[in-house]
């Protein structure tokens, strides 16, 4: 199977059935499917070729949505990138990886953006331009608009070329620590996961997934993906700045499925649900950054009857880890065990298999263990590994877990975050799991800062709902929950804590 098929495959079963809703627009699979011909065949007209590499520049909508699954019909590898990026990081990523095709929005690239890209993308052989029409202003060479593209091209399926080993996509990471890496996902790695993932959600065609998050992170891109293989309906929004618009649409959609992130669920926590009808919800899942234990118990209260899947993941392998709900009373911070079909263990930096208490680095067997960092090599080589098997790779994880006796994996902090102080180690997640039990507290990032004596010493950083709570709390909480070493010497209260992207705490603007 390839990616494209999950459309393709809907479609044939299901043609009439809504398959995207977005804003007030609502589109068929066999809408969807024919728009996704007729763009691919405008792609192939543009001069792509098999592998050539599409960039999808646009923010969630039913172009970008559209565009992904050409790229794919038309034989290429398609390339999501964040819509909010600014155009000298937009040129890095189309030139590294020597992007055939841009689809971009046109209300972004006045004033000769589109020409500044061109004209230092010299791989670019053409581009459709979404949400907006020609003025009579000159556009490069090889440049149409989206309906352009619709209603010139046939809608009937191109020719298949590519195969399971190809590649499927490049998904560029945020790269908060240096220059942006494209991971490499061949359509068997995207199939696996999908088919991983979608096995212990229990996901069916009745189901409607609302996705919040941008294509352009793996966790958006794969409710996309996923909901159009099982044939369900994806309700596509552009963010949560509005939570109650958010709500009033999985009331109306009647959303059995909502995935966010703990960014997300944080402000769910401060709102009075009490207006709206969730009662269609089936289940809630989060990744991108484990939920405190607290968090998640406020989350059970405020939706009783419904499943919450804490889950781990990394761009390397897609989704990793996974709790069965049925161990979130006994097991409420852990983030589970390996996802179906795959195997993950713990050693220490010599390669030893770590026992049930220790703590080491987390390693990644499986289909998912996606094919490395394009034309990286080196940094490849580090983080995918020569398995025990010939030919076969595993994925270092890069974060420190640790395991119960019954199996179940505990994050405990990235490896390059732990603080050193006093000559020992302490896990940043330790302390923040601890700052989350102070009632008032919303966000919470523990960092090490220099300190000429001790070596690092611990800074918390904290968001607050009450701003009655100071620094005096703060330490008094750490000290009846915390050993001496562990404790926070600085404590800054923020209105908001810098993110990525996705969703994630950006520690290293706060170091």
């Amino acid at each position: 199977m390839l990616v494209q098929d999950f459309l393709l495959d809907s479609a044939a079963r299901q043609p009439d059935k809504v398959a995207l809703i977005h804003g007030a627009q609502r589109f068929t699979y066999g809408e969807i499917d024919s728009m996704a011909n007729r763009l691919a065949h405008a792609l192939i007209a543009q001069g792509m070729v098999r592998g050539d590499r599409v960039a999808v520049h646009l923010p969630n909508s039913v172009e970008a949505v559209v565009g992904i699954f050409a790229a794919l019909k038309a034989g290429g590898v398609f390339v999501v990138i964040n819509a909010s990026i600014k155009e000298d990081k937009l040129r890095y990523i189309l030139n590294n990886c020597r992007a055939a095709a841009l689809l971009v929005d046109g209300h972004a690239f006045v004033n000769g953006g589109l020409e500044r890209v061109f004209a230092s993308t010299p791989s670019l052989k053409g581009a459709i331009v979404c949400g907006l029409e020609r003025n009579g202003s000159p556009w490069p060479n090889g440049c149409q608009t989206y309906s352009e593209a619709l209603s010139q091209y046939p809608s009937r399926s191109p020719r298949q070329t590519n195969m399971d080993l190809d590649l499927a996509c490049l998904i560029y990471t945020s790269g908060t620590t240096g220059e942006p890496k494209g991971v490499m996902s061949d359509h068997g790695n995207v199939v696996f996961a999908v088919s991983s993932i979608t096995q212990y959600l229990g996901n069916v065609e009745d189901d409607v997934v609302i996705n919040l998050l941008p294509l352009a992170f793996d966790y958006g891109l794969y409710q996309l993906l996923m909901t159009f293989k099982f044939g369900g309906t994806l309700v596509l929004e552009n963010g949560f700045t509005y939570p109650a618009a958010v709500l009033k649409r999985i009331e109306r959609e009647r959303v059995t499925g909502f995935p966010g992130v703990p960014t997300i669920f944080a402000l769910l926590l401060q709102m009075d649900l009490s207006g709206f009808d969730l009662s269609s919800l089936r289940y809630i899942t989060n990744t991108a950054a484990a939920l405190p234990t607290s968090h998640i118990q406020e989350l059970r209260r405020k939706f009783p009857g419904v499943t919450l899947f804490s889950m781990y993941g990394l761009t390397e392998t897609k989704r990793t880890l996974y709790l069965p709900p049925e161990l979130l009373d006994r097991k409420p911070g852990s983030v589970g065990i390996a996802i179906p079909s795959t195997e993950v263990w713990i050693e220490d930096d010599a390669g030893n298999r770590l026992k049930p208490g220790e703590v080491g680095e987390l390693v990644v067997r499986g289909r998912h263990v996606m094919r490395g960092y394009w034309e990286d090599p080196v940094a490849t080589a580090k983080r995918f590994r020569p398995a025990a098997i010939p030919g076969e790779r595993v994925c270092l994880s890069g974060d420190l877990f640790r395991m119960d006796e019954d199996g179940c994996l505990y994050f405990v902090g990235r490896k390059d975050d732990i603080i050193k102080t006093r000559g020992e180690k302490v896990a940043p997640k330790e302390v923040e799991n601890v700052l989350y039990g102070l009632k008032g507290v919303l966000e919470a990032a523990v960092v090490g800062v220099p300190d000429p004596i001790l070596g690092q010493v611990v800074k918390a950083f904290v968001v607050v709902s009450d701003k009655a709570i100071g620094r005096d709390q703060v330490l008094a909480h750490c000290r009846a929950h915390l050993e001496d070493i562990m404790r926070p010497k600085y404590v800054e209260f923020c209105d908001v804590l810098p993110k990525t992207a996705s969703g994630k705490i950006k520690k290293t603007d706060l170091k």
